[in-house]
């Protein structure tokens, strides 16, 4: 260890980094599950903490990512919706 400033602080030799890794999925997807399974063809999506506008995004990243076409989600004063078209 080095102390030649007030922080101490290491510095190890490596012979590569490591890949990245990436998230199977997304904690996203269990919504686009139940809603293209079930029979409702327009629902509402809340998730605590989320805003509507924030689902929207992530949603239709999902839905992109997956190629599920047929759905669309908007926002319409604050609320978050599920459509199938």
């Amino acid at each position: 260890m080095f102390a030649m400033s007030d922080m101490p602080y290491e510095l190890k030799p490596v012979s590569e980094k490591p890949s990245r890794r990436y998230r199977k999925g997304s904690k996203y997807d269990p919504i686009l599950d139940a809603f293209m399974s079930g029979r409702n063809s327009l629902v509402t999506v809340d998730v605590e903490g989320k805003e509507a506008n924030y689902l929207r995004t992530q949603l239709n990243k999902r839905i992109e990512a997956k190629n599920l076409s047929g759905l669309k989600v908007s926002v319409v004063n604050d609320t978050c919706y599920l459509e199938k078209v």
